[in-house]
């Protein structure tokens, strides 16, 4: 599993890019996970608001997104 938490460096995206790490280690489950900070790189995946949780390539959520759901999301994905 890749996952990518888009955003510019805001406290939302490194909330969300601890909160990832965080629900993996409840989990217990191992992936790859890439801080994307590059707009350009950012804009290839035409979010309009950041942060934003890619998992395997697909965007699964965007703006505030609460513990709760990224854990599920994790776990779904």
């Amino acid at each position: 599993m890749e996952i990518k938490v888009l955003g510019g460096g805001c406290p939302k995206c490194k909330v969300l890019y601890n909160n990832v790490h965080s629900a993996l280690r409840e989990l217990e489950m191992k992936a790859t996970v890439v801080k994307v900070e590059d707009f350009e790189e950012i804009s290839k995946f035409n979010v309009m608001s950041t942060p934003a949780l890619v998992i395997n390539d697909i965007i699964v959520a965007y703006g505030k997104i609460k513990y709760s759901q990224v854990r599920e999301l994790i776990k779904n994905g």
